[in-house]
């Protein structure tokens, strides 16, 4: 081969060299991002150095093989530049996709067998000649056909890799817009060097001023990699994985303001949408968190939790501080982690109040083990030992006589303390449910009346009620029988001789039926009233000195509960005391 070696092609042959050195330096050292960009540069390095040697030929069989392997940079070129900025703008998806990646290696591959095969059909290239007039021999081009389908193909990749470049710029914030300057710039050179090739305006003959474009292009990118780590910092660190992250992260630099952040740390903070973050001060957007500025500003790395209300709602969180020294660029950064703990608080609270309620059911367990073991026993024993002492004829008929009044209380309160231990113990069963249906609220009174009246004529009671048929709820109607039961049973036990209950049931306006049960007995005081209900198992002895168990208001709150419906209580010491139930009567 014969060489005549000139400035241009040495200029081509040495930066082509040192490229295609620094693109596979990159490839192997770099992300997917930065391998794109080493592809490219491996391209504009096959073209640089074979369009070096073609300006450096004698003949024109010489500067032919050359211009066929510079189509191998010329052809992938404009591919490696799209694909790289499709990954440069996390655009990527889109070539993964078979029918777009086939269709951009069509062109590519057309080319290359359109040069190499030129000489049979002439499409690419109509006629190439040589011309020595000029300092040193030059090849000329007359363009085809598939030429101009190419320079169109090329046009479009440019263009299109320019507009996500401009875009990614446009949509940027502010801090990353020093960075990107070089990339823009780079973009640009190689539309001006291409274009005025093609329209004639050649300084320099008929040599192709693009490969140096690129070549010009290519540093600038570089100059953007290593003096601005532009990879590093924006598509791969910031956009995949901080922004993917849950907890929140901020970077601040040495004056303490915000200089990056991902979109986690909204939640975590009141902002306006329309606000930007990035230059803000710590101050401004932590204004309700002193601990946090105090530790950034005294420099004390380590975990704090914290608490704020954002946007209504109460967060707890856990921030970690970190202090870095850049010594290649003397600034000092600081970098915050926000982890979100509400969830884990509230699990907390929800377990703590669980253990809580946990010991008042065990309390009332006991308690009832206690009852079955001495109140329930105790009673069954002294009637056992009776009718023992009656089948021996060991006491006459009027000593029985004698004892049946108090046998026959102690079975009525064994009765009813074996009633409320069954339901509670029923209720509490997993999977136990409830049936609720419409029923007519007078005639559950009334039953319930008539049980009771002969505890209520013992003692000389008035049980009156004024409810009025067709008085309807929606509830369970066991339940509610139960709850009626035991509060006509309390009203009776604590009333003296001649006292009056009276039992009222009204509409509201909320759409609940008021049922009230209002007696004349000796009330409850107000230490006691504020025990009530709270399963502290109050039991007092009544008027005629009757056992109480301790269960049936327990019972009572928690079946009116289960109905969506409520009960309280109204008393004075020596005037009496008032129960209001309320049920629903829709569905």
């Amino acid at each position: 081969m014969e060489f005549t070696f000139n400035g241009y092609g040495l200029v081509l042959l040495f930066f082509g060299a040192l490229t295609a050195i620094l693109a596979v330096y990159i490839y192997k050292r770099g992300t997917n991002v930065v391998r794109w960009f080493s592809l490219m540069m491996g391209s504009n390095a096959i073209w640089s150095i074979a369009y070096g040697l073609e300006l450096s030929s004698r003949t024109l069989e010489q500067a032919i093989l050359f211009i066929n392997i510079e189509y191998l940079g010329i052809a992938t070129l404009p591919l490696n530049w799209f694909l790289f900025c499709l990954n440069f703008c996390n655009k990527e998806c889109w070539y993964k996709k078979p029918l777009n990646l086939t269709l951009l290696l069509i062109a590519p591959i057309t080319t290359l067998v359109m040069v190499w095969t030129n000489p049979l059909h002439h499409l690419h290239y109509k006629d190439i000649r040589m011309f020595y007039e000029g300092p040193f021999p030059m090849v000329k081009i007359y363009p085809g056909t598939w030429y101009h389908i190419f320079t169109g193909y090329f046009y479009l990749l440019l263009a299109c890799g320019c507009y996500l470049i401009l875009n990614k710029f446009r949509n940027s914030d502010p801090i990353y817009r020093k960075q990107n300057y070089s990339i823009i710039i780079a973009a640009i050179l190689p539309w001006i060097g291409n274009i005025t090739y093609l329209v004639g305006i050649r300084p320099l003959g008929f040599i192709d001023v693009t490969p140096y474009a690129f070549i010009l292009t290519t540093f600038l990118i570089f100059l953007g990699v290593y003096r601005f780590r532009l990879f590093d910092i924006v598509p791969i660190a910031r956009e995949k994985v901080l922004e993917l992250m849950s907890d929140g992260f901020l970077v601040l630099d040495e004056k303490h303001r915000i200089i990056d952040y991902n979109s986690s740390l909204l939640r975590f903070i009141n902002i306006d949408k329309d606000l930007k973050v990035i230059g803000q001060a710590l101050e401004d957007i932590f204004s309700d968190q002193p601990l946090l500025i105090n530790n950034i500003k005294d420099r004390k790395s380590g975990k704090i939790e914290l608490q704020a209300n954002v946007h209504n709602q109460t967060i707890y969180f856990e921030v970690e501080i970190l202090f870095l020294h850049e010594n290649k660029i003397n600034n000092e950064f600081t970098i915050v982690k926000l982890q979100d703990l509400t969830t884990a608080k509230k699990d907390a609270l929800i377990a703590r109040e669980q253990a809580i309620e946990l010991e008042k059911v065990n309390q009332l367990k006991d308690r009832i083990f206690s009852i079955i073991a001495h109140d329930l026993r105790g009673p069954l024993v002294n009637l056992s030992e009776v009718l023992k002492m009656v089948s021996y004829n060991q006491i006459s008929d009027e000593e029985f006589k004698a004892l049946s009044p108090v046998l026959s209380k102690d079975i009525i309160y064994t009765t009813d303390l074996l009633e409320n231990i069954l339901h509670w113990s029923r209720s509490q069963l997993k999977g136990f449910g409830i049936s609720k249906e419409f029923f007519n609220v007078r005639n559950v009174i009334i039953n319930e009346i008539n049980y009771h009246l002969p505890s209520a004529t013992l003692k000389n009671i008035k049980i009156l009620h004024e409810v009025f048929p067709y008085e309807v709820a929606y509830a369970d109607v066991l339940m509610f029988q139960i709850v009626i039961r035991n509060i006509l049973n309390n009203a009776i036990k604590f009333c003296n001789e001649g006292c009056e209950i009276s039992i009222t049931a009204a509409y509201q306006k909320d759409g609940m039926l008021k049922v009230s049960i209002k007696d004349s007995g000796i009330g409850i005081s107000k230490a006691t009233l504020e025990k009530l209900f709270k399963q502290e198992n109050i039991s007092s002895r009544g008027t005629k000195n009757e056992k109480g168990t301790g269960l049936g208001l327990m019972i009572c709150k928690d079946f009116m509960h289960r109905n969506n419906g409520e009960i309280t209580v109204e008393s004075e010491i020596g005037v009496g005391t008032t129960f209001n139930l309320t049920l629903p009567t829709k569905a």
